[in-house]
């Protein structure tokens, strides 16, 4: 190329769609991996939670979400069509929760690569100039260099050193504490991390389950979904596996304070679980509100109690039944009661005549029951004085249709169209009878307790706690333990001088409250070589 040749154009930079696309992955995965970023989804994630306590949830209770949604009209459809009533299953909080859990282990593993890099590493070399350093002291001692090192090295027993020798014959010794500092920060996110992935698994595996036992010695077990009165199960859940058990429900006792509120309730119960199903033991446990049974990894809680009213009917041929049906309290003290008792007519083969002769007893019943005017009120939760108010229905239950319905009402659309009618009406108390236009005798032979029993199953439960109590331990080292590091830099006097020159300089890797008054301990100690 000659002198008056112009040099070639450089060949211009192309950023391909395929570069463009890759930088972005590349900085969007820079961006997810921050720090700053995880504690903003951790953020966001205790907001999403939010509406799943202030709101009701489907899985929960879904007849107060139905209602909730009705009452509130086009904001309660709204709400329900971006998921507000399922929000630990909703696309919205899945996201946030995976995007967290992802943030978290793209933070982690190179700072554990950077920890243990930084573990097995010296610690740094003696600054030039320890007078520059936050904390510095010297002075010259009559010891000799040998003589002061020993005593460092003793002194600083427990901390990361080496020892180096620098030109002119001085020698020195760098010095490190803290580092479990380091550990307890990447303990704690480590244990956020796994109590993430333990939510999400136990989510999968877990299930609840709600059932009623009447406590006369009826048995209650799980083998099937079919056994509860109400079933949410985790996602991969279908309740063919569940875990093998029983339970056997003999009594139930309350006590309860001269205001009627309850103090304690008890109920004796026995189990069978593993190789007592095959041998037929049973074992004791008395089961209390806060002392759930766990037993083959399921949790038995006594949620609730209430009672079951018990009739005989005798029919006209001579045909009797008795029945006792769980009736639900009106209130949270159980002082009224209200449910349906139902019987199918016996000996009649016809299904159509069968419908028109079905009996409900529907009413109130009253553990200490009060009349005022004829009127049935409760006057405690005790049973002192059980009386029912009854209203007996005849016609069709609608028993037969193949739809479910409640055990604590007869289907009111039955009584509209007329096919169901009042046939009778009675306040009675235990012994007492109302017989019928067409000779049907109804009496109230007593009451009989029921328990509500919740069966809880959770794998991931020991694992959640044992994160948690990571998480625990992990943020009290980072917060209590402090880094700190210590240099000594010991230095023959020169020539004409005797003795030797001991210098020391400390530096806080975090912040410095606390390390002035150790370092002025430290300092004094090996520049005098007396120890406190």
């Amino acid at each position: 190329m000659t002198a008056t040749e112009a040099p070639p154009d450089p060949k211009p930079y192309r950023n391909s769609p395929a570069k463009r696309v890759l930088a972005f992955l590349r900085n969007t995965w820079r961006g997810l991996t921050a720090m700053r970023t995880a504690l903003i989804l951790l953020f966001l994630l205790a907001l999403a939670a939010l509406p799943g306590a202030l709101l009701p949830q489907r899985t929960l209770n879904a007849p107060k979400t139905e209602q909730y949604i009705a009452d509130h009209g086009w904001w309660g459809t709204l709400l329900d069509r971006l998921q507000f009533f399922d929000v630990y299953s909703s696309v919205w909080f899945s996201a946030i929760y995976l995007l967290l859990m992802i943030s978290l282990i793209g933070c982690l593993l190179p700072r554990s690569v950077e920890y243990f890099k930084s573990m097995r590493a010296k610690p740094v070399l003696t600054p030039r100039n320890l007078s520059r350093l936050p904390h510095f002291a010297e002075a010259t001692t009559p010891r000799d260099p040998d003589e002061v090192i020993a005593a460092a090295r003793d002194r600083l027993k427990g901390w990361r050193s080496v020892e180096r020798a620098e030109e002119g014959g001085a020698r020195t010794i760098s010095a490190e504490r803290g580092y479990l500092r380091e550990t307890g920060n990447l303990v704690f996110h480590f244990g956020m991390l796994g109590l993430i992935i333990a939510f999400a698994l136990g989510k999968m595996y877990t299930y609840e389950g709600q059932v009623i036992v009447q406590a006369n010695g009826s048995q209650f077990c799980n083998s099937g979904i079919y056994a509860y009165d109400s079933f949410t199960p985790g996602l991969r859940v279908d309740g063919t596996d569940l875990n093998p058990f029983c339970v056997k429900v003999n009594d139930f006792t309350a006590e309860f304070t001269e205001a009627g509120q309850p103090i304690q309730y008890k109920s004796n119960v026995q189990y069978q679980a593993g190789a007592d199903l095959e041998t037929g033991t049973w074992r004791d446990y008395l089961l209390e509100v806060n002392s759930p049974l766990r037993l083959a990894g399921d949790r038995v809680y006594l949620l609730g109690n209430g009672y079951s009213p018990i009739f005989t009917i005798t029919w006209p041929d001579g045909t009797t039944r008795t029945q006792a049906t769980q009736w639900r309290p009106t209130d949270g003290t159980g002082t009224l009661n209200e449910g349906a008792t139902k019987f199918d007519p016996p000996n009649i083969t016809d299904p159509f005549e069968r419908r028109t002769k079905q009996l409900a007893i529907t009413g109130l019943f009253a553990p200490d029951g009060l009349l005022h005017g004829g009127v049935l009120t409760g006057g405690g939760p005790e049973m002192t004085n059980p009386m029912v108010a009854v209203d007996v229905m005849r016609g069709d239950l609608g028993l037969d249709s193949g739809q479910s319905q409640s055990i604590f009402s007869i289907d009111q659309s039955m009584v509209d169209d007329g096919r169901l009618a009042r046939v009778a009406r009675s306040n009675l108390n235990v012994g007492q009878s109302v017989t019928l236009d067409d000779g049907t005798v109804v009496r109230f032979d007593g009451v009989q307790r029921f328990v509500s029993l919740q069966i809880s199953h959770d794998p991931t439960q020991t694992y959640v706690l044992g994160f948690a109590v990571a998480m625990f331990l992990g943020l009290g080292l980072s917060l209590l333990i402090k880094r700190r590091r210590l240099w000594v830099r010991v230095v023959p006097a020169g020539e004409g001088g005797t003795g030797t020159v001991v210098a020391v300089g400390g530096l806080a890797r975090t912040d410095q409250a606390g390390y002035g008054e150790e370092f002025t301990r430290i300092a004094e100690e090996l520049l005098t070589g007396k120890r406190r």
